[in-house]
């Protein structure tokens, strides 16, 4: 498998969203290999998308999302969940995507459909935020073989507050998925 290259993520975050669906994340942690080919993602599209973590401008948490690009974006989520996030563009556009759900491939037990059930099947946590995604650790890569793949786009999941942006079409899965969390 290789590796997604860094200008893969230096580009529109609706295309690196859209294309992420069918590529694989890898978490490599004690001994094993942890592998999920992704179904489903969302485009955060940087500060003045109200739905972005970064709309609220440059924190502590939002930092890894100002840049570079192809880092992981990690947060911790109503006090159980943590969720992975994918950053996208030019450094300072504070645009990412978020993983939703994976199918598995490799060594993943329980459930995957979802952000937080995708980041405890591949035990991700924030010890992983701001981690290179073309690290060993951590990393997006090409299957050998792709599959073709018919693409759904939708609004976001859980974003009502974000006004308009709520419903704007950034939720990208793979039709048919089983692994999908809402189709």
């Amino acid at each position: 498998m290789q590796k997604l290259p860094r200008s893969f993520y230096d580009r529109d975050t609706q295309l690196v969203a859209r294309e992420l669906l069918g590529q694989w994340i890898v978490h490599q942690t004690g001994g094993r290999r942890l592998v999920g080919r992704i179904v489903e993602t969302e485009a955060y599209l940087g500060e003045q998308d109200l739905a972005a973590h970064s709309s609220k401008g440059r924190t502590a948490r939002t930092e890894v999302m100002f840049g570079p690009p192809g880092h992981a974006y990690v947060y911790f989520i109503y006090g159980m969940h943590h969720c992975v996030n994918v950053v996208t563009e030019r450094e300072g556009r504070a645009a990412a995507v978020l993983l939703r759900a994976v199918e598995p491939v490799e060594n993943l037990t329980g459930r995957t459909s979802g952000p937080g059930l995708l980041c405890r099947a591949l035990e991700i946590d924030r010890r992983l935020n701001g981690h290179d995604l073309l690290g060993d650790e951590l990393f997006l890569a090409a299957p050998e073989c792709a599959e073709a793949i018919s693409v759904v786009r939708r609004a976001r999941i859980g974003v009502d507050y974000a006004r308009h942006w709520a419903k704007r079409l950034l939720r990208f899965y793979i039709k048919g998925n089983p692994f999908v969390s809402r189709p």
